[in-house]
């Protein structure tokens, strides 16, 4: 399964999404989702990023998926990191958090690759309406 790292700014909204991914697919997906900064402010720190990909790192890869500003850009520089270090098949994401990190979820689930969840939740239509 590709794994999935969810960074926010914020801790509550990185658990909330987390919570939310993990009840509609309660199948055990590597999911890690941080937010916030070690002393409990608002933000993104890099070596969080870092040690969330390597937590839940497979052959199959790691998808990144950001909030907003900072949270992509620190994930940029933890890519390239990461990159250094041997960890070559991560992406990063910039879909909206709460629908990509379900729909990547479901995806990774059902075994699909990298390639296929980023194009997927970048896609216009992330969820149909019935």
């Amino acid at each position: 399964m590709v794994g999935i790292v969810v960074v926010s700014h914020s801790y509550k909204i990185a658990e909330g999404v987390k919570e939310l991914t993990k009840e509609l697919v309660p199948r055990e997906v590597p999911l890690i989702s941080i937010g916030g900064t070690s002393d409990g402010r608002i933000g993104t720190e890099l070596e969080d990023i870092i040690d969330a990909v390597e937590k839940v790192y497979t052959k199959e890869g790691v998808i990144i998926i950001g909030d907003v500003g900072s949270s992509l850009m620190n994930s940029k520089v933890a890519l390239e990191i990461l990159d250094l270090e041997g960890y070559e098949n991560v992406a990063i994401s910039s879909a909206p958090l709460v629908e990509g990190a379900m729909v990547a979820a479901i995806e990774s689930n059902l075994g699909k690759n990298l390639k296929t969840i980023k194009e997927k939740i970048e896609s216009k239509r992330l969820i149909e309406l019935i």
